[in-house]
């Protein structure tokens, strides 16, 4: 791949909310990366989160994307934190194929307080508690469930944690989120959410070469401790840490462009993008059956003149039920 063939008109760009799946031969690296646009500019203004809140969110919903679109089943994968800080909970789902939503909780008066303080850092906001990642297959599979601790600077290094533990596969991941402040076609001011992010993982055809030195602390093989990282993946894992986050987000760069920046004197082959669109699975029927399994007593709680109304938390639509089609069932 080469920038000069998409300058004449060789190549087609993926452009934003497109997941672009990439292959680095030479050094036995695979990976995906995705800028996301009008998809998060939407999620975010749909709740005109306060920035910190935006900011976190944004970089989640990347992380969702990045990991959603490897699934090779239909099913559900989310990424949820939760945890003691003034953003209490950030939750971003996957529904495949190509299906994106999320939403976040926050403290308003604690939130308040962090910011006066200037403390807007993500460990800052999330504070202690846990980040997990969810894959559902439906009703006929048990959901898995991998957990970690929110015990990192960013939400990328905590992802990295994750990996580093539980799937014992050399990974590295970049997340990155930024406002803009620019003007439309017709002049008027204009602010708009971006993120992106790069997932690359070492996978060699040699399983030995995965290895990874012990956790820090722990009380396994003191060789494998002592093991000397794959030459291979030390270079692709240096070459990923020079991003700059103004790459990621940037829409001058582009994922193509950036990959052909990180991996061009290896040679990085791109493959088809995957879009990926704002799509909420609620749905009226969906709640319906939710309402179905209260009790009288709850149903009579929740009712109001005779209706009740119930309000997505991911899409903001409101749903209005008479009591009686919810007793009818």
């Amino acid at each position: 791949m080469a920038e000069s063939a998409a300058s004449l008109g060789q190549f087609d760009f993926a452009g934003d909310d497109h997941v672009v799946p990439f292959q680095v031969e030479g050094l036995d690296v695979r990976g995906r990366a995705v800028q996301l646009g009008p998809l998060l500019d939407a999620i975010l203004a749909r709740h005109n989160y306060p920035a910190p809140v935006a900011r976190l969110l944004a970089e989640a919903v990347v992380l969702t994307v990045l990991l959603g679109t490897s699934l090779k089943f239909e099913g559900k994968f989310t990424v949820q934190t939760k945890s003691d800080g003034p953003v209490d909970l950030l939750v971003a789902d996957f529904a495949t194929p190509e299906n994106v939503r999320a939403y976040a909780r926050f403290d308003d008066e604690a939130l308040a307080e962090a910011v006066a303080a200037g403390k807007t850092e993500p460990e800052q906001l999330l504070g202690n508690g846990v980040l997990a990642f969810t894959i559902d297959q439906g009703r006929f599979s048990q959901p898995y469930q991998g957990i970690v601790a929110l015990d990192g600077a960013s939400l990328e290094e905590i992802a990295g944690t994750y990996f580093r533990q539980s799937e014992q596969i050399p990974t590295r991941v970049r997340l990155g989120a930024a406002e803009l402040f620019d003007r439309d076609e017709a002049g008027k001011p204009r602010h708009r959410w971006r993120a992106g992010g790069l997932i690359a993982q070492f996978l060699p055809e040699a399983p030995e070469r995965m290895r990874l030195p012990d956790l820090h602390g722990g009380d396994g093989d003191t060789s494998l401790r002592e093991h000397v990282e794959d030459d291979a993946w030390a270079e692709a894992r240096t070459l990923v840490e020079t991003i700059d986050a103004d790459e990621l987000t940037d829409p001058q760069v582009g994922t193509e462009r950036l990959l052909f920046r990180l991996f061009h004197e290896r040679g990085v082959r791109v493959y088809g993008p995957k879009a990926v669109f704002d799509r909420c699975t609620c749905s009226r029927d969906k709640l319906k059956g939710v309402l179905q399994g209260f009790s009288a007593e709850e149903i009579e709680a929740s009712q109001e003149n005779g209706e009740i109304a119930v309000t997505c938390e991911f899409c903001s639509t409101t749903y209005r039920f008479d009591v009686s089609e919810v007793n009818d069932a």
